[in-house]
This record gives structure tokens, sequence and C-alpha cells, in this order.
């Protein structure tokens, strides 16, 4: 997909307040307005996004009219979360890294350096306890969350030069969310929030030298490739990223119980449909990126790792020191069900990955 195709909704003005009638229900049909933190038809979230509108609305059996509005078409994307907490829409798109400015607690919901895995993630809440803690910290916005897609291992970024040591990062102007920025800022980088469209012009105009968006499927539609092309890996500061719907308290609270069942089961259904589907489709891209444009995955070297690593030991080590109680509850719980899953995951996945990457035939 080119980037023109998705890239128009971006600059979209705001839909007329005058447009937006209040929704109604009429004859048990409640018409939700879903705003999105992507363009329309970014692969990836933007499409994901549109999915779960049409889900909720088919397992609803109708009583739930959900209509799409894509980045700017009502709202900006960084302001989805407020216009549904104040109401101007009933549900949104987007990814807890987004939500730091809240309360970083809500970060941990979303991706953590040297964190969860996307299966992880999903467990951490579902049977470790997370859901009770995630629902707690939205509560107090006004909000009612579910994870509903998570982009697997995300990459550590598009870099106009070579890295070949922990100092040349320092210095660099590098884009970057959630809690990997403040892991990243720890190493001297200087840290840059914006939007993947515009990550695009920075890097074009060389207002950036860096950055991470999600992975190869999703990148190379924004075509940072153009720009830059040493491509990092391993993302150790998202290895996972997951995505969220948030409907208003007050309007989920006002649901009838089959009701809020077709909303939950829509965003669950998501999860794993979007996670396969941004491994496969990172793979097959990442495959076109090598062969016909140039790119160049390179590693991280070992020791830019290592003080990544020690960098968010202190980025954790400060939020289980947060002075608001619930962050520590959430960090805590967050780090007992990681040290379940690195005991764990040595026998299973590691072991698997690594006896399948065995020089046997097949």
């Amino acid at each position: 997909m080119k980037r023109r195709e998705f890239l128009g909704a971006a600059g979209v003005g705001a839909v007329a307040a005058a447009g937006l009638a209040a929704p109604a229900i009429a004859q048990d049909v409640r018409r939700w307005r879903l705003v999105s933190a992507w363009p329309r038809n970014l692969p990836g979230p933007g499409v994901a996004a549109q999915i779960l509108a049409d889900r909720i609305t088919a397992l609803s059996g109708g009583r739930i009219e959900v209509e799409l509005f894509a980045a700017g078409e009502i709202v900006p994307g960084p302001g989805v979360f407020d216009a549904v907490a104040e109401g101007t829409a009933e549900i949104y798109h987007a990814v807890p890294a987004y939500w730091g400015s809240k309360s970083k607690g809500i970060l941990l919901f979303g991706s953590q350096p040297f964190g969860l895995r996307a299966e992880e993630q999903y467990g951490w809440l579902e049977h470790g306890g997370g859901q009770a803690l995630y629902d707690e910290m939205y509560a107090r916005f006004g909000l009612k969350p579910f994870l509903c897609g998570n982009s697997g291992p995300q990459w550590a970024g598009w870099f106009r030069n070579e890295i070949a040591s922990v100092d040349d990062l320092r210095g660099l102007r590098f884009r970057t969310t959630g809690l990997a920025s403040e892991m990243m800022a720890k190493l001297g980088v200087a840290v840059q929030a914006m939007p993947g469209p515009a990550m695009f012009q920075a890097l074009q105009t060389g207002a950036l030298d860096a950055g991470e968006f999600i992975g190869p499927w999703s990148d190379s539609a924004l075509g940072f490739q153009q720009v830059a092309k040493n491509y990092y890996w391993p993302g150790v500061g998202e290895p996972s990223s997951a995505e969220e719907c948030a409907v208003n308290l007050d309007v989920w609270n006002a649901l009838p119980d089959d009701l809020k069942a077709a909303v939950a089961s829509a965003a669950e259904s998501m999860y794993n449909l979007v996670t396969t589907e941004y491994n496969t489709k990172h793979a097959l891209a990442l495959r076109e990126l090598v062969a016909n444009e140039g790119v160049i995955a390179r590693r991280l070297p070992d020791d830019v790792m290592i003080a990544m690593g020690n960098a968010a030991g202190e980025v954790m080590a400060e939020l289980r020191e947060d002075g608001d109680e619930l962050v520590r509850r959430i960090t805590e719980n967050f780090l007992e069900y990681r040290a379940l899953m690195s005991e764990y995951m040595v026998f299973a996945d590691k072991g698997q990955l690594e006896g399948r990457a065995l020089p046997y035939d097949m």
C-alpha cells in the first residue's frame, strides 16, 4: 500500500460539532463513534480499528452500530483518550504507550522495556491479575479498557548512521514512546514523541536522526526505508506493544449484560488475529525491504543492549517507588509475572527457537 492511500485522513480537519448528533438509542440501537489514533487504512492498527468497529456491530446483532473516525476526522490521534473520557465519542482505538502523561502506570499495559512478549502480555491480564489493575487505573479517567491486538516484537528503529557503541546514542534525536522513551533518555538520547507520519517527515528533513514506530510491515507503508537504510533489531524497548480500545465508562455501565459480553468478545477476538497478522506481514515486508529496498537489518551490539537493560532497570525502580500507590501495585504485579515467564520460557519458547535454528534438513 502506498503512503498517499492512507495518509490523506491524517490531514483532514475536525468534523464540525454540529454534525455530531448525540448517539441515538432508537429501537434498541446504539450508535457509537470509534475514534482512532491512526490514519485510515494504515497497515496494522488503522485496519484493525475498522475490523474492531465491524465486529462490535456484528457480535451485538446490530444493536450497537459503530462508525470509525480516523485520526483528525473528529479529534487528532493523541486526543482520542480525552475524547472518550469526556463523552465526545463512545470508544477509541490506540495504544497505552500514548498515555504516559495521564499516569506512568498506564504504560505498563502496553509495552515494557525488556518486558513481556505478546502472548505473555495477554496472559498477564487474563491470568496474572493485570486486568483488574487495568480496570482500576482507567476507571480514574472514566474508561473501561480492553486489549485488542499486539504488534508482536517491535524493531529498535531506523537509523541514518550505524550504531557501534553506547557513545553513538548520546545526543541522538530519536522518536519513540512509552517507557522505552524513558529508558533511552537515561542513555543521553534526545527523545521526541510524534505520530508515525510525522516521523517520516522529520527523518526526511533531518530533524530526526533515527526513530522507531512498529515493525517492517507498518513502517514500510510509511516509507521510512526511503530516508534511512539501517534497520536495527531487536526492539528490546518494546518486546511487544499491545493495542487497546476503551469505552466511556458511563456508556459501558449503561449496557445490558449481553451487549457488554458482545463488546468484550469483539475486543478479545482481535488479539490473536492482529498479532498473527503482524508477525506474518512483518516477515514478508522484511524480505522485500532487504531484497529490493536496500535496507540492512543490523543487530544492536551487546554492550548497547546491556546499557539499555541497565537503564530499563532504573526506570522500573522508579516506578516501584512512585508516589501513586496504584502505580506501585501495577509495577509489582507486572514484575512478578515477568519473573514467572522469564523462568519458564527458557525451557519453552527459547528452547524451541534455538532448536529450530540448528542446521538440520527440512
